[in-house]
């Protein structure tokens, strides 16, 4: 059961990674370091936005409007800092050690 555990902790680090690195893309390309005319920077773009668009949306729903402040990457890292921590905390209670 522990090996179970590393995989979710090991799931919750990637998610992390990639909206870690979909928030430095959106400013690599708003300040204009990254062109999005530029087909790999293009397709890395379209691919981070449909993995987490989804996530985004649904938190973008219960957040107020913030005028033009897209606060749903920073409640999402929050999520799943929340999740690591109760997992990490219940470990013996949801796994068994």
């Amino acid at each position: 059961m522990q090996s179970l555990f590393q995989i979710i902790m090991l799931i919750l680090d990637v998610v992390w990674f990639i909206i870690i690195a979909h928030v430095i893309m959106s400013w690599l390309i708003n300040f204009r370091v990254l062109n999005l005319r530029q087909p790999l920077v293009a397709q890395i773009w379209d691919g981070l936005n449909r993995l987490l668009e989804p996530i985004y949306s649904k938190i973008r729903q219960i957040l107020p409007q913030m005028g033009g402040l897209d606060l749903a990457p920073l409640i999402a890292l929050l999520g799943l800092l929340a999740i690591r921590i109760v997992l990490q905390n219940n470990a013996g209670l949801f796994f068994g050690y």
